[in-house]
C-alpha cells in the first residue's frame, strides 16, 4: 500500500510539471508572435551622373591597305627569280628577270633607224635652206623650193616616229626585269626559272601585300547604327571629334593589340543577307603582327554620354515579360519597382535611360529579403566610376 501510495504521488507531481510547462510555452510563444519583426537591411547604391563613352565592340578582320597582283607586261622565258619569297620587298626592287635578248636587239634596231632618220634630216634641212637662197634669185623653181620644203618635214617627221619607236623598245627591254609596283611583304612564287610568260596573263607571277598600316574591316548592324545616329541627333550622347576617335582591337587570344588605330568610314550600302554596314578602320603594324585575314574584335568609340546613369548589373533583374527592373528605395524607405531601359553594359555597370535618375537610390545587396512596399534600413554602399567598371573586364594589352 505503501509503495502503490509513492508511486501516486510521484506521477502527480510529474503530471503537475508537464502541465506548468506547457503552460509557459503557450504563453511564451504568444509574446514571440506578438513581437515586430526586425527591419530587413538592404546596402544601396546612390546614382551620381558622369560621362560615359559611349563604345561598340563589333567582329571583324584584317585586309591590307594595298595589294598588288605581279604579272609580266612581255613575253618571254623567265631567267630568274630575284627575291626570297615570304620577305619584305620595296617599291621598283627586281622581282624576276625575263630574257632580254630579243628586246634588246629590237632596242638597238630602233636606235640605229633613229641614227639614220636624224642623217636624213640634216641632208634635208640643208636642202631646204640653199633652195631657200636660190628660190630669191631665180636660180631654181617655187616648185623645187617647196619639194625641199616638204622633204624636209617629212624627214623630221621620220625622226619623231624612230624616236617613239626607240622608247617603245626601251620600255619593253625594262618590262624584261619585273619589279614591285608596291613596297609590302611578297607571297609565294607561282613560276619558276624556265617557264614561259606572257604578257598580262591571268595567272599571277606573285602577290605584294602592305601591311603597314592595315585596315581593319568591322560590320555593324543597320538597326544598330541608326539608334546610334538618332540618339547623336537628338543630343543625348556627344559626338565625338573624328580627329580623336580611336579604335582599340582585341587580337584571337584575348590581348589588346598595342596600337590604337581611326576610324576611316562607313560602306554607303547595307548589306542584303546580313543587314549590316562595313566600317572600315585604319591600323599602324610596325611589328607585322595583323595579318590578312586574322579575325579580331573592334571597340569603336562612337560618343560621350556627358549625364550617364550607370545601375549596377547584380541590382538588376527580370520579370515575367523580360524586362529590366531593379528595385529603390525612395522616400520614407520605402522599396519601389522600377522598369528600367538600359542602352548598353559598361563594365560590370548598366548604362541607363530611363527608369531611375541621379540622386535615387537603388539595392544591390538584401534583394532577396524585400518587396516592393516594404521599409527597410539602408547601408550606402560604395559607388563605382565608369573606370573602375571597365577596368574588371578589360584584357591584358600586348
Amino acid at each position: 500500500m505503501r509503495n502503490l501510495s509513492g508511486r501516486l504521488a510521484t506521477g502527480l507531481m510529474l503530471a503537475g510539471a508537464l502541465i506548468l510547462a506547457g503552460c509557459g510555452q503557450e504563453e511564451g510563444g504568444q509574446q514571440q508572435s506578438e513581437a515586430t519583426p526586425p527591419t530587413p537591411e538592404v546596402t544601396v547604391v546612390t546614382l551620381t551622373p558622369q560621362p560615359v563613352e559611349i563604345t561598340t565592340t563589333l567582329p571583324g578582320r584584317a585586309s591590307p591597305y594595298q595589294i598588288a597582283e605581279v604579272r609580266p607586261q612581255v613575253n618571254g622565258i623567265l631567267q630568274e627569280r630575284l627575291f626570297r619569297e615570304g620577305a619584305d620587298v620595296v617599291k621598283g626592287e627586281a622581282l624576276y628577270q625575263i630574257d632580254p635578248a630579243v628586246y634588246r636587239a629590237a632596242y638597238e634596231t630602233s636606235k640605229a633607224e633613229l641614227a639614220q632618220a636624224e642623217a636624213a634630216l640634216v641632208s634635208a634641212r640643208n636642202r631646204e635652206r640653199r633652195n631657200e637662197e636660190l628660190v630669191r634669185t631665180n636660180a631654181v623653181s617655187r616648185a623645187a623650193y617647196d619639194d625641199a620644203v616638204s622633204a624636209m618635214g617629212e624627214a623630221s617627221a621620220a625622226v619623231e616616229a624612230r624616236k617613239a619607236a626607240l622608247a617603245s623598245a626601251k620600255i619593253n627591254l625594262d618590262y624584261t626585269t619585273v619589279t614591285a609596283p608596291i613596297a609590302g611583304r611578297i607571297g609565294r612564287s607561282a613560276f619558276t626559272a624556265g617557264a614561259l610568260v606572257t604578257a598580262n596573263q591571268a595567272e599571277t607571277l606573285t602577290t605584294i601585300h602592305q601591311l603597314d598600316p592595315i585596315y581593319v574591316d568591322v560590320t555593324q548592324s543597320s538597326a544598330e547604327l541608326l539608334k546610334l545616329r538618332r540618339a547623336l541627333a537628338d543630343g543625348r550622347y556627344e559626338r565625338v571629334d573624328p580627329d580623336r576617335a580611336e579604335v582599340e582591337l582585341t587580337l584571337e587570344d584575348g590581348t589588346t593589340y598595342g596600337h590604337p588605330g581611326a576610324l576611316e568610314f562607313a560602306d554607303v550600302t547595307v548589306s542584303e543577307s546580313t543587314g549590316a554596314v562595313t566600317l572600315r578602320a585604319l591600323f599602324p603594324n610596325p611589328e607585322g603582327i595583323l595579318l590578312p585575314g586574322m579575325f579580331v574584335r573592334a571597340e569603336i568609340k562612337a560618343g560621350v554620354d556627358p549625364e550617364g546613369i550607370l545601375v549596377p548589373q547584380r541590382a538588376v533583374s527580370r520579370d515575367p515579360k523580360g524586362r529590366a527592373t531593379a528595385l529603390v528605395v525612395a522616400a520614407e524607405d520605402k522599396v519601389e519597382q522600377r522598369i528600367l531601359v538600359t542602352d548598353r553594359t559598361v563594365g560590370d555597370q548598366w548604362l541607363v535611360s530611363e527608369g531611375v535618375k541621379a540622386g535615387e537610390r537603388v539595392i544591390v545587396e538584401g534583394l532577396q529579403k524585400v518587396r516592393p512596399g516594404a521599409v527597410v534600413k539602408v547601408i550606402e554602399a560604395e559607388t563605382k566610376s565608369v573606370a573602375d567598371a571597365s577596368a574588371a573586364s578589360a584584357p591584358v594589352r600586348r
